[in-house]
């Protein structure tokens, strides 16, 4: 959402449906492709494709940027597991101002706790 909100803000145009893998160009963002397939690599828990991806973030990037992506990702993780551990509720607000994007990335079936 904050991405979406975001390309409002400075009139960029991103992809959300990259972000979860049903586009595979770069959702608009520098280097797109490349941090996507870093992402999913290590979500993959596939030891040979994250060693590949970090080594291509690392040559085209940079150190700095492998550290900061791999943290950014790392933080996203444990986000919303902190969050449904201690038991928060979606705010309403957010529930609303998040609705359209969740239907149409389908993400309201992935949250297998959410009562219709």
């Amino acid at each position: 959402m904050r991405l979406s909100m975001s390309g409002e803000h400075t009139g960029d145009e991103y992809v959300l449906e990259a972000s979860i893998g049903a586009d595979n160009s770069d959702g608009g963002l520098p280097h797109g492709e490349l941090l996507n397939e870093f992402i999913e690599a290590v979500c993959s828990h596939d030891e040979e494709r994250s060693a590949k991806a970090r080594q291509q973030v690392l040559q085209e990037l940079g150190e700095a940027a492998l550290v900061d992506t791999a943290a950014v990702i790392a933080a996203f993780n444990g986000y919303p597991r902190a969050a449904d551990a201690t038991g928060i509720p979606l705010e309403d607000y957010k529930d609303v101002a998040t609705e359209a994007m969740r239907i149409e990335l389908g993400l309201d079936s992935l949250n297998h706790s959410k009562t219709a």
